[in-house]
């Protein structure tokens, strides 16, 4: 498993998946060329939110060398069917708009069902980074509450660097393969010095074709380029339905712009606070604490092949994976099943409960002998399509997550130093996921980000929502995040899987549906049970 992203769609459900990150967990921009600035410096798991500098928000008018970017007309045409797009203008650089060039993004919406209750546009991020929102969009909106989808028309930005928005790209397709079986837990030399050529080849590829955009991709500029939409839409305030690292962009916009926030519901949260060490080691746990609920399920069911207990079942996965790791499986397709592969088949999983069966199968067929249905789930992941191409969303992921954070190893010595501390809070994924933190070490454009908090004072109720056995964003990263605004007010769901809202759990979904339609934010400390 290459990258563990913040979040990307799962088919047919309003979930959206996704992990780590591109080597640095997407924990938050500090100062993005002209933004506000946050802590030089990051805070270890250690240090605490008290070490974390507040995000500092922007001057509430808009500035004169802006005005031209707020001032643009939309123009939305007929795209896919039920849907119409459109394109706009930011500045590539918001320290010197215009003069550094512009960027061309691309939104698209599904308008409002009803008119006499219209609450104005909706705009939806399924995470990533790298997620597009227009798929995302397109995949769910015919499933939203019938009372959202009439107040509001729902809209899709793909952020910079992504799908649609002027897209990060990287390596070729056959190029991809190989960085997706790459070995991540290297025993020796030579294969730590394959997996670092491998990420340098990744870091040079996407240089060579992206240049200095990569150096305007953060997290900060999307949400800048969010309060441009949202001004352009004819709304006051920005009504939004983030998950997983989309709630890092939410909160990010309402750090900036704390006085702009309407009804902003943040699914799956992220906790700006963390470093890239403590955020990835955080998240090692989670999915950890994931793979357990998935184990102790397993082993009920006759068709398990890992036992007939928890501890057999981490023990046979251990097996598998070492077996693995000296030889690789052949698959109908011709390719074959690395290690790393079947991680990420395995990872890609614990995302929602919907996919567990289809674990238990693959998890059988390989013990057999056959790597197929593991190299599928791992497929799926990346979201490579049966053609062999590959979407930008890797591309994306890599080049915010390194952007808004510094890299959290400095290269091998480092990753080696650190993994008894990530094997301690994950014994089956720890190993893997401190060595896939070593990619932004050789990453061509110095990170603009540093962990901060996000207060956002001033600004209307939002609502923060941590599923506790969520295996990409810790519960407790939710917590914090609601703990950090000022106007935070948590949704518990006490369950599995990546986010709550749309997962047919009826009191996460009539808690949100009051506050997005009525603005009634649940009480604090609201829990619903699985």
């Amino acid at each position: 498993m290459r990258a563990v992203r913040q979040t990307r769609v799962l088919p047919a459900v309003m979930a959206a998946a996704a992990l780590l990150l591109a080597g640095c967990t997407s924990g938050a921009p500090a100062a993005a060329p002209g933004s506000p600035a946050t802590s030089a410096s990051s805070p270890s798991s250690s240090d605490g939110l008290a070490a974390a500098t507040p995000l500092a928000p922007l001057p509430a008018g808009i500035p004169a060398a802006l005005t031209s970017y707020y001032a643009q007309k939309l123009s939305w045409q007929p795209c896919d069917t039920d849907f119409e797009c459109t394109t706009f203008k930011v500045p590539l650089d918001y320290d010197h708009p215009g003069a550094g060039g512009d960027l061309s993004l691309t939104a698209a919406r599904k308008r409002a069902a009803g008119t006499a209750t219209r609450l104005g546009s909706l705009l939806l991020n399924p995470g990533g980074p790298g997620g597009s929102a227009i798929d995302y969009l397109e995949s769910v909106a015919k499933g939203y509450d019938s009372g959202v989808s009439a107040a509001y028309d729902l809209v899709g930005l793909d952020p910079r660097g992504v799908g649609r928005s002027t897209p990060v790209t990287c390596l070729s397709n056959d190029r991809m393969d190989a960085y997706t079986a790459v070995d991540i837990t290297p025993e020796d030399q030579a294969r730590t010095d394959a997996l670092v050529a491998a990420d340098k080849e990744f870091a040079a590829a996407c240089q060579q074709k992206s240049g200095a955009f990569l150096g305007h991709v953060s997290t900060v500029e999307s949400a800048r380029d969010l309060d441009v939409l949202r001004a352009l839409l004819g709304d006051d305030k920005l009504h939004y339905l983030g998950k997983s690292y989309g709630t890092f962009l939410g909160a990010t916009y309402a750090g900036l712009f704390p006085t702009r926030v309407g009804r902003m519901v943040l699914d799956g949260a992220m906790d700006p606070s963390l470093d890239a060490v403590a955020g990835n080691e955080a998240q090692a746990g989670g999915f950890e604490t994931a793979w357990s609920a998935f184990a102790q399920d397993c082993v009920k069911h006759d068709d398990c092949p890992l036992g007939g207990t928890e501890k057999q079942a981490g023990e046979q996965l251990d097996a598998l994976l070492k077996q693995l790791d000296a030889h690789a499986l052949p698959t109908a397709s011709g390719r074959t099943l690395s290690e790393s592969q079947a991680t990420t088949g395995v990872i890609q999983a614990m995302y929602a409960e919907f996919l567990w069966p289809e674990l238990r199968t693959a998890l059988t067929t390989a013990k057999a002998g056959d790597g197929t249905a593991l190299l599928k789930l791992s497929d799926d992941y990346y979201e490579r399509t049966v053609d062999g191409s590959y979407p930008n969303l890797m591309y994306a992921n890599m080049a915010v997550n390194c952007l808004d954070l510094p890299a959290p190893f400095a290269g091998p010595d480092a990753v080696r130093s650190a993994v008894p501390a990530f094997e301690a809070v994950s014994p089956h994924f720890g190993r893997d996921m401190a060595w896939m933190a070593l990619a932004c070490a050789y990453w061509p454009v110095k990170a603009t980000g540093a962990a901060h908090t996000v207060r956002a004072a001033g600004a209307a109720p939002i609502v923060v929502i941590g599923t506790t056995r969520d295996p990409a964003t810790p519960y407790a990263w939710a917590q914090s995040l609601a703990t950090q605004l000022e106007s935070g007010r948590l949704l518990t769901y006490d369950g599995d899987g990546h986010t709550a809202y749309g997962r047919h759990n009826s009191c996460v979904d009539d808690a949100v549906n009051r506050y997005l339609l009525g603005g009634d934010a649940p009480a604090a400390g609201t829990r619903c049970a699985k």
